[in-house]
This record gives structure tokens, sequence and C-alpha cells, in this order.
């Protein structure tokens, strides 16, 4: 041996010994062999409804493996798109992004267009979307040609923790929601992607979803502090109803 090679910084000197490239880090003649680095790949998937948002599942219902036929990389979905649902789902294997999507992925805007059982008024729009705390707005229908619409397809713009409460208020007001679309995750679309389809998004579009998750992370933040400012307020308050203001003097007794 001419002490060209190293694992993981010992010069081997013996013929015949072993290394596990996957965990060892292996030096040849100044030059890192080993398993060929990971390359990050980010999808947007049109999810087709009746498939599970998973890679595989327990029940041998369709998953999204059946939708990336042909991708020899292995990726995960961010985040969850219900069974019923249709349309975009973001997958990816860079374990990072995904983590830091997940934590603040309450905060994350999506973007739906719903299909209620009947037509909603302009002010059902807007007192609905008042209650949840959420936008609605009209959109042009697929099959209104001719007046025949008889249930109607509206925008949502919300965060996830809204979408329970949106169903629920629809229910509310006997329009229960029908069909759940999303078109919409940050600045990622689904636009131009056929239903089953999938594209490698470009480093534009990973940027501006990495900057989704920060924005998020920074607006969580703000919440937090915004509340706790107004709760101490609150006790401010309470303690000057409750007692005497600071500083001031005690009644004279009367004579």
């Amino acid at each position: 041996m001419s002490g060209q090679v190293r694992v993981n910084g010992v010069v081997v000197r013996e013929l015949g010994t072993k290394a596990d490239p996957a965990t060892d880090k292996i030096v040849a003649a100044g030059r890192t062999v080993g398993a060929v680095a990971q390359r990050n790949i980010y999808l947007a998937l049109h999810k087709p409804p009746e498939v599970v948002s998973a890679m595989a599942d327990p029940e041998g219902r369709k998953t999204l493996r059946n939708c990336l036929r042909g991708l020899p990389e292995r990726v995960f979905p961010v985040g969850n798109l219900g069974y019923a649902a249709s349309g975009l789902v973001f997958l990816t294997n860079d374990g990072d992004l995904a983590a830091e999507m997940l934590k603040n992925w309450a905060q994350i805007e999506q973007v739906y267009h719903v299909k209620v059982k009947g037509m909603l008024t302009l002010a059902d729009l807007d007192r609905i979307g008042k209650e949840a705390g959420l936008k609605m707005k009209t959109v042009r229908q697929p099959d209104a040609t001719r007046g025949r619409a008889a249930n109607f397809w509206y925008e949502v713009r919300m965060r996830d923790s809204k979408k329970d409460e949106l169903r629920r208020l629809l229910m509310k007001e006997m329009h229960p929601v029908e069909k759940l679309m999303r078109i919409g995750l940050g600045t990622l679309t689904v636009e131009g992607l056929p239903r089953g389809r999938y594209r490698l998004l470009g480093p534009k579009e990973v940027g501006a979803l990495r900057r989704d998750a920060v924005a998020a992370k920074q607006e969580e933040r703000l919440g937090e502090a915004s509340k706790r400012t107004s709760t101490q307020r609150k006790r401010r308050s309470g303690r000057r109803r409750e007692g005497k203001a600071p500083g001031s003097r005690p009644a004279l007794p009367s004579e």
C-alpha cells in the first residue's frame, strides 16, 4: 500500500481492509470516494381525488406513488391533502425545507376552490369569511353555461387551521362542501398542471417557498408577541379596577 488511501483519516496499510462508503469517509489519492451525494428535488403534483396523500397506504388505496412513475428519487409529501380532495401537493427529499414548512404550516396561506351545495350570496361570502377569519370570493363556474349550475364554486384563501371551521359554518348555513381543490400553497400554484401529473420546480420557485416558510415563522412570532401584550394590558386593567390606582391618595375621613 502506498499510503494514498485513508478511511476516516487513518492511512490504510493492509490489503483487505473493509470500509462502508455509506458511513465511512474514504479518500483515495486525494479524492473522496463514497455514496453519491443526494440530489435535492422539488415537485408540484396535481393530486386526483380518492388518492391518499402518502407514499404507501395499509388499506391498499391509491397513493401519490401511483402518480410518480418514472421518478428515480425518493420523495415525500409536505403537509396533507384529504383523500377526497384534489389539487396541489408539494413533494421533496429536502428534509430541512420540509421541516421548516411543517413547523410553520398553520401560517402558510393556501388557496382552495370549494364547491358547495346551492349558491351563496355576496353577503354570505362576506359574513362567513369574517366569522371564519378567511377570504371568499366568486369564481367563473366551469359548468354554468345556460344557467344550468345548481351547485357553485368559490375561491377561498385561508390558513390550514381554518379548513374545519369553514366546513362547519357552511354546513350550518345548509351549504355543505361537495368538492375541495387546492390550487395554491404559498407562492406555488397548480395552474397549468394536468390532474395526475407532476413537474419539477425551478430554483426561483423553491426560493420563494423558503421565503414563505420564513415569513410564516415571523408572522407567528409577531402574533404571539401581540397576544402577550394584550394579556398584559388586560391584567393591568383588571388590577386597576380591583384596587386603587397607583399613587392615588386615600380619601380623607368625613367630619
